[in-house]
């Protein structure tokens, strides 16, 4: 099984290997060179050949990639490889909807790389809808820099924190990559391929699973279907921010149960939030505690890049797994 972390040593060394092969061949021809005496005009014109390739592939430009979120940037990244250079608009470490004032100033900050981006990357979500991708086509109008066309996922409500779902959102972008350059189709399929084997580290052991299953939770909205679908954890009820069903499924209301049935909580061992969307069941693991019932509150999040152990979307998964085992 591949782990997190060898699918992008691999490419790594792969590099280095090709690197030291090619300065062995360039010493294998200069010593055939000196050793047979060739004239230094031929030598001039054999130079050129071998110096010519290298500076024509050193001309081609990585293609600039502007992701909405890491959740698209790591994914393009690590599929693009050194074909590509991407950043994210959003903050990981916030839901964009928390972060209005923040994202016109990151645009600001890469105003350059921006506005000669080649791919534009969307999940389409309504946070995208609502907040990154206005920014971004905002900013590209009012400096008259070019049109541009947002590349965008097929089913947005999909959600991506799970194994799955991630393993779809990368065959997504892999297709607008090769899309947009064929000539390295290949690259991106082998790149794709290993991408998607990083997420099978992450699954959960058979005893791994047996405990998650044993195991029941109050859980964050946005978390419910990779604790519950994936993972496997008993949901005894949920929580979500106010703007979320109408505010049916706030804090204030599942606490407003606990005080009602405190016995269909008693088996209850952890309250799971999402980092992203701010702290929202505090209250919630006290009123546990009023009850005696002695429940643990962890913070799972959503976003590559948002703490320093999950920088990748399988770290992330594998990084929330782990809170609750």
């Amino acid at each position: 099984m591949i782990s997190i972390r060898d699918c992008y040593i691999k490419y790594e060394l792969i590099k280095i290997i090709k690197l030291l092969v090619i300065k062995l061949k360039y010493l294998v021809l200069l010593t055939a060179i000196m050793n047979s005496q060739i004239s230094n005009i031929a030598l001039l014109v054999l130079a050129i050949f071998l110096i010519v390739p290298a500076c024509a592939q050193a001309e081609r430009p990585a293609l600039k990639i502007v992701c909405t979120t890491s959740v698209l940037m790591d994914p393009a990244t690590f599929i693009g490889g050194d074909k590509v250079q991407a950043i994210s608009i959003a903050d990981p470490t916030l839901c964009p909807h928390l972060q209005t004032d923040i994202i016109p100033n990151r645009i600001q900050l890469n105003m350059d790389f921006i506005k000669d981006a080649d791919m534009f990357m969307a999940y389409n979500d309504s946070n995208d809808q609502k907040y990154n991708m206005p920014a971004v086509n905002d900013f590209m109008k009012a400096n008259n820099f070019k049109a541009f066309e947002w590349n965008t996922t097929s089913n947005p409500s999909r959600g991506w924190n799970t194994p799955t779902n991630s393993r779809l959102l990368a065959s997504e972008v892999k297709g607008w990559l090769e899309e947009k350059d064929p000539a390295n189709k290949t690259y991106y399929e082998q790149r794709y391929n290993d991408y998607a084997k990083s997420f099978d580290a992450v699954e959960p052991t058979e005893s791994e699973k047996k405990q998650l299953n044993q195991t029941s939770v109050i859980v964050m909205l946005w978390q419910k279907d990779p604790v519950q679908n994936w993972l496997g954890m008993k949901v005894v009820n949920f929580f979500a921010p106010e703007f979320a069903m109408n505010g049916t499924k706030t804090a204030a209301k599942v606490v407003d149960d606990i005080n009602a049935n405190p016995d269909k909580y008693q088996n209850v061992s952890y309250v799971i939030e999402n980092m992203q969307s701010g702290e929202l069941a505090k209250g919630i693991e006290e009123s546990l505690k009023d009850k005696g019932i002695n429940a643990t509150r962890v913070i799972f999040t959503n976003f590559p890049g948002s703490v320093p152990e999950a920088n990748t979307m399988a770290e992330v998964l594998n990084y929330n797994k782990h809170l609750v085992l």
